[in-house]
């Protein structure tokens, strides 16, 4: 059974989602994770967004480290139904009400929001038969929507290939453990990104 690993809801136990079509994440990546995320100060006060969220797994455990604001997007019914089951454990435990639950598909609900800095983390675990293509558009819409400082985790099997990454987004770290990849990858700036390409032309 699944946990929530540290912070004011530590040790509380998580509902699963029946069956196998989701895939969680398991408490020795969400622990390597967050300590990393947390040695760079990138939980506390964060608004966090947790796509194809399944049981809401990593998304509630960033509200219990401290995370102000945690969107859950999930459009299979059942694995919405356990993230607002979980939502309500944390939030419970929390005493505020951190953590919302969007029952939509990714792309429908990134197209609701407008461009602008809504999100400081996005932690996105894509379930495998999502395309490359597919992926890449969801980044794409992700980028536009970011802190200046954001950072985004991308969480695939080791046998998948890197993310091809939109531009306004930047790879600069993956780790692997076990059967799985985390891609690590943050915004980059408008103003950078035309410096980068005036440089190639003039090259």
């Amino acid at each position: 059974m699944s946990r929530i690993i540290a912070g004011i809801a530590g040790g509380v136990p998580l509902a699963s989602v029946p069956g196998s079509a989701t895939r969680p994440t398991t408490d020795r990546v969400k622990e390597a994770l967050f300590s990393r995320l947390d040695a760079l100060g990138m939980v506390q006060r964060a608004r966090v967004l947790d796509l194809f969220a399944g049981s809401g797994a990593l998304g509630v455990e960033a509200a219990s480290r401290g995370a102000s604001t945690v969107e859950l997007v999930e459009s299979e019914a059942k694995a919405a139904q356990v993230c607002e089951r979980n939502a309500r454990t944390v939030n419970d435990a929390v005493s505020r009400r951190a953590v919302t639950v969007r029952r939509s598909k990714v792309s429908t609900f990134l197209e609701r929001v407008p461009p602008g800095p809504h999100w400081d983390l996005v932690l996105m675990d894509p379930p495998y038969p999502l395309g490359e293509s597919q992926l890449t558009a969801v980044l794409s819409a992700v980028a536009v929507r970011l802190a200046p400082d954001a950072i985004v985790v991308v969480e695939r099997s080791a046998r998948s290939p890197e993310p091809d990454w939109p531009e306004g987004l930047a790879h600069y770290a993956d780790r692997k453990y076990g059967e799985t990849r985390l891609w690590f990858a943050e915004p980059v700036p408008a103003e950078s990104a035309a410096t980068r390409l005036d440089a190639a032309e003039g090259a």
